[in-house]
């Protein structure tokens, strides 16, 4: 009987111009009623994701970061009791840029001339994170990366 809210937002740093994502999630957040929030950052700058773990530690359940597809070495538990991640990683091919065939994206480094990118073949990896939340408190107690 839990009610759970996930919020999605987009950070600015390096990305095409947005509204504040600090006040858009606050927007949000007024709104919201639900026992358990999960914060999913999509955004390029690992200290734009950071601050906003520490922007929302205590307000909400987790903070996790997404868009750079290398999953991060941080998880942890903020002070206030949100649990954060800079970032959850990608699910995809192994041998590949952000899931991209190699070739492809190293042409388009090379050459500066964007060309499509197509998904690479082969062994594929699984990244995520597993969140253990307290059922009477709705605290988080422990998170958990997973790498296959």
């Amino acid at each position: 009987n839990k009610r759970i809210g996930i919020i999605n937002a987009v950070g600015r740093v390096y990305m095409d111009p947005v509204d504040s994502p600090f006040n858009a999630v606050d927007r949000e957040l007024e709104n919201m009623n639900a026992d358990i929030i999960i914060v999913d950052f999509h955004a390029e700058a690992t200290s734009e994701k950071n601050i906003m773990g520490h922007y929302l530690d205590g307000r909400v359940t987790a903070v996790v970061g997404t868009h750079t597809h290398i999953q991060t070495a941080d998880e942890k538990i903020l002070p206030k009791g949100t649990g954060y991640i800079t970032d959850i990683g990608m699910t995809g091919p192994k041998d590949s840029i952000i899931g991209s065939d190699k070739s492809i994206v190293m042409g388009v480094f090379i050459t500066g001339i964007p060309e499509r990118f197509s998904v690479a073949g082969g062994e594929v990896q699984l990244n995520a994170v597993l969140l253990t939340i307290n059922d009477e408190n709705n605290k988080l107690e422990k998170i958990e990366r997973i790498f296959e």
